[in-house]
């Protein structure tokens, strides 16, 4: 009974043996993409080129993939492997002009044009935030030769000559006055009905022509009755209230200019009733670029 279980026993550790050794040739087949790692965790490389040795499945050997073992490709050949490039597929004009540490064609002012199709790839942050274009030069929306990022009037009419500044260049001046005795309540800033009508008439002439209004400065004036901050501040807010008036009926904000000079600039003798009369006035000068 003894040698008999004996034999069983060995015959047990040896069929053991046998099926340990047929599992491990298994396992190295079917994992036979892993690698001998050094200590740093780098493939240990054979003597042939894209080759690294194999090690059997453990703990310490986790399948994983290498360039150097010729696992990873780099189908562009733009330097960055193919598991870390977001741009697999540069084609050689792209790669010309290089690339980033994405894989990704280079894009040196961050304009959002690669460089390769760049024409302006210099961009400054200030050129850049009023957009560029589809060849990444900054944007002239109106086409008048002064980029949006320093435009003062982006809307100008085609042909137009403009400034600097891109805003059309004055030919003419229209000129309307408005009495303030008839216009304003007295004393106040609020419109009658016949300033509202004449505003009214001057809003529908600019609103007509308005690709060519280049600017609406409003400029209210007073006689030298009273203090003369007091005219001032009257000044100013009758030429304040002409504005918002023009501009409640649609003529463009940006082209409304308002100052108020008080006593300072008379057309006639303060020291006459009638002379007062043509002092206290609101003048409108529409600058035409026709």
């Amino acid at each position: 009974m003894l040698k008999s279980a004996t034999v069983n026993v060995v015959m047990g550790a040896v069929a053991g043996m046998l099926l340990s050794a047929t599992s491990l040739a298994v396992a190295g087949n079917e994992d036979d993409s892993h690698y001998l790692l050094d200590t740093a965790g780098k493939p240990v490389l054979s003597s042939r080129k894209d080759e690294c040795l194999k090690t059997p499945t453990s703990p310490n050997t986790p399948k994983q993939v290498f360039v150097e073992c010729g696992d990873i490709t780099d189908r562009d050949g733009d330097g960055v492997p193919d598991d870390k490039d977001e741009c697999p597929d540069n084609t050689k004009e792209e790669l010309v002009a290089g690339v980033e540490e994405n894989g990704c064609p280079k894009d040196s002012d961050k304009d959002g044009v690669p460089d390769y199709r760049d024409d302006c790839p210099n961009n400054t942050a200030r050129e850049i935030s009023k957009g560029v274009d589809s060849r990444g030069c900054p944007r002239d929306d109106d086409e008048d030769g002064v980029p949006n990022y320093r435009d003062h009037c982006p809307g100008t009419p085609p042909g137009a000559r403009v400034n600097e500044f891109g805003c059309a260049e004055t030919d003419k001046v229209v000129r309307d006055i408005l009495g303030s005795d008839v216009s304003f309540k007295f004393d106040s800033a609020k419109l009658l009905a016949a300033g509202k009508a004449t505003l009214n008439r001057i809003a529908g002439e600019i609103l007509a022509e308005e690709a060519y209004v280049v600017e609406v400065v409003i400029v209210g004036h007073t006689d030298s009755s009273g203090p003369q901050r007091y005219n001032q501040k009257l000044s100013e807010r009758r030429a304040k209230s002409v504005a918002e008036y023009l501009i409640a009926k649609g003529v463009p904000a940006a082209k409304v200019k308002q100052i108020g000079k008080g006593e300072l600039e008379p057309v006639a003798s303060n020291k006459t009733r009638k002379g007062r009369k043509q002092n206290r006035r609101v003048v409108i000068d529409v600058g035409m670029s026709k």
